[in-house]
């Protein structure tokens, strides 16, 4: 958008115009134990072959804050779900060792695995200082094809600059599973964390190079809805929070 175009905005433009492109504006609410968490999941394209896959984006975006004046607990594994209807196909995609990427600058990162790159997002966090209020701190988040034991893994580089340079790498370990959700995404936070800060809010999109998906719509209907995904974020004490967000495609042929 250009400025003579953001200029006639004006202030209150803006905000709604910022409200409308955050990932969480029209995200799925839910809150347990004085913890909030909001969700958003998106496919591009939505129009999709009614027979066999094409090639796709997903995205992904969970928020956790407190409700009213509280803590947060510590995040410990987040699981993202995605539908059968979709598959993640690794092969042909290049290798990242998380050693290559871990610390790292962003551009260092992409300078030593950008062949492998599959994906990308943002992240927020609570940063913990001496003797301070939580400090807030955002940065970009890179997804790299990798393994683990042979098993296909994506590995999730962080970087901030606020309050002090951090880099941190966590993996997302893939594995099939049978039913409505065929991909199902984990990662763990180890209790180390806590001594860096609490994760705030997380968006990943995994794009047209990783992600295939199809939209198969009974025979005589167009658009259908669909549950794209299901999310489960775990936290410290035995909190757990899950949401499954039905999204809608549209079938071709």
């Amino acid at each position: 958008m250009g400025r003579k175009k953001l200029a006639a905005l004006g202030a209150s433009g803006l905000l709604a115009l910022c409200a409308l492109s955050s990932p969480f504006a029209q995200g799925e609410v839910s809150q347990k134990d004085g913890v909030r968490v909001t969700v958003n999941a998106s496919l591009a394209p939505k129009r999709l072959p009614r027979r066999g896959t094409a090639p796709v984006s997903v995205s992904v975006a969970g928020q956790i804050s407190p409700l009213g004046k509280g803590s947060l607990p510590q995040l410990r594994t987040m699981q993202i779900e995605l539908n059968s209807a979709g598959k993640l196909d690794f092969k042909g995609i290049p290798h990242c060792r998380i050693n290559h990427i871990n610390p790292s600058t962003d551009t260092e990162a992409m300078e030593a695995c950008g062949d492998s790159l599959i994906g990308e997002g943002n992240f927020s966090a609570n940063v913990l200082l001496p003797e301070q209020s939580p400090f807030p701190s955002e940065g970009e988040l890179l997804a790299f094809n990798g393994q683990i034991g042979r098993r296909p893994a994506i590995f999730a580089h962080i970087y901030g600059t606020k309050p002090l340079p951090t880099s941190y790498v966590f993996a997302f370990r893939m594995r099939r599973a049978k039913g409505t959700f065929g991909s199902v995404l984990e990662a763990s936070f180890p209790k180390a964390t806590g001594e860096w800060g609490y994760i705030t809010a997380i968006s990943l999109k995994l794009n047209k190079r990783l992600v295939r998906a199809g939209c198969p719509a009974p025979r005589g209907l167009t658009r259908v809805p669909f549950p794209l995904a299901r999310t489960s974020f775990d936290f410290d004490g035995g909190l757990s929070i899950t949401n499954t967000l039905t999204r809608s495609c549209e079938a071709e042929g």
